[in-house]
């Protein structure tokens, strides 16, 4: 037992009066069944305190192994404290890859998972997508085993769970034969190729990622490409009136490329291509905050010029934007919920204030485009805006005092906005 912990960004300092990192689910059954309020905890890469308590807090970076590879069926089953890093690695020795990857390797499966975070790709889901089944310990301290097979649709409600319905242990990944991929980086693409093209562009790789950082108006963009090398793909110097990169780049104008994965004609396994940023370097020193917004796939354009309105306030306060793609799903609490779309993500300064005044500037340009939030990042809408745009929102409602009926596992942030 320790002192709780400060998050990535160390805005937040979490309020649990006990933090343990528990080494096998016997013993986190045990801190379950003993405490009358507790909450698991990721990585600490959230923003906001959807992962804080005033109980017990539990990390479970000791619960970190592959357990099973199974070729017959393509999945993978891992504990929960696993991150991407060394999980891609043990898979692609087996000769298995992940569907996609977020842009850090450095998160948890299973925090990555219960926010619904996503890497890119308008064929590809987010992270929470691959999940076929999970183990979760319940607030009465039992083990119990979720899957299509065992509790039939309700598995689609408790996937992305945000913590609220259990402790999970364990997941089951789909998996699919390994594959590589080239990462090439397109330089100053103009706004108005972007507005014309923007469908096309999405969909020129197997992952697309948009970066600007809203200084010049009108806005020229970096477009990240990552091509499967078994997919045919276009690698012309000039593509749309961008450039091609003749040197490796960073998001940032002014960032070490050092620090990102390998760009240019070499082809590499999937997992060191994928993520934007290499497991074996910290991609920055936390001295950020971050908000993002899902709007439907086909509002994308008209949702960045609604936010170009706002580009005076957002230029001193922002490092850059990144624009993905990500696929529907049927998750109940996942942002992609029945509906192809686009995530909006502002890497901010750390000038807390400042964010918090721009936020509901910003979501109110946004609210036209029903835009759902990133779990795991800053908000400040309305809790009745939020759950207005989540349709099985009252079904979850009913997961939680299913599972919970004692609240043990709630917080503020989840008793707020759910």
């Amino acid at each position: 037992m320790s002192t709780a912990p400060t998050n990535w960004a160390t805005n937040l300092t979490y309020h649990a009066a006990q933090f343990h990192e528990p080494q096998s689910v016997p013993e986190l059954q045990e801190i379950v069944l003993r405490s009358s309020m507790v909450k698991p905890l990721g990585t600490g890469h959230s923003f906001n305190e959807v992962a804080d308590t005033t109980g017990v807090m539990i990390s479970l970076k000791h619960l970190n192994q592959v357990v099973a590879i199974a070729p017959e069926k393509q999945t993978a089953t891992v504990q929960a404290g696993i991150r991407y890093g060394e999980l891609c690695a043990d898979l692609h020795a087996h000769g298995f890859a992940l569907h996609n990857l977020a842009s850090l390797p450095h998160i948890s499966v299973a925090g990555a998972v219960a926010t619904a975070t996503h890497g890119s790709g308008v064929r590809n889901g987010n992270l929470a997508t691959a999940v076929t089944a999970l183990e979760m310990v319940t607030a009465d301290g039992k083990v119990v085993v979720i899957s299509p097979e065992t509790v039939g649709e309700t598995f689609y409600g408790v996937v992305v769970g945000l913590g609220a319905l259990g402790i999970v242990t364990q997941l089951t990944l789909r998996i699919e034969p390994t594959y590589n991929v080239r990462q090439v980086v397109y330089e100053n693409l103009p706004q108005a190729s972007l507005t014309v093209h923007f469908a096309e562009i999405m969909a020129s790789a197997y992952s697309v990622s948009l970066f600007t950082d809203w200084q010049e108006s009108p806005l020229r963009w970096q477009v990240w490409r990552k091509h499967r090398t078994d997919e045919n793909a276009d690698f012309s110097a000039e593509w749309l009136e961008a450039t091609m990169a003749t040197a490796s780049r960073h998001p940032l104008t002014t960032g070490n490329a050092i620090y990102c994965t390998e760009q240019g004609e070499t082809a590499g396994a999937w997992y060191e291509r994928l993520p934007h940023f290499r497991l074996d370097f910290t991609p920055s020193n936390g001295e950020e905050l971050q908000s993002e917004y899902f709007v439907a796939f086909a509002d994308a354009i008209p949702a960045l010029e609604a936010i170009a309105t706002l580009q005076d306030q957002i230029r001193p306060l922002i490092y850059v934007s990144e624009i993905r793609a990500i696929a529907a799903d049927n998750l109940w609490l996942s942002p992609c919920y029945q509906r192809d779309s686009i995530g909006i993500h502002f890497t901010w300064r750390k000038s807390e204030e400042a964010v918090s005044q721009l936020l509901p500037l910003l979501e109110e340009k946004l609210a036209p485009f029903a835009p759902r939030p990133h779990w795991g990042k800053l908000f400040t809408l309305r809790p009745q805006d939020l759950q207005a745009r989540y349709p099985r929102i009252s079904d979850f409602q009913a997961l939680r005092h299913q599972y919970d009926p004692d609240a043990k596992l709630q917080n503020p942030f989840l008793q707020q906005y759910l």
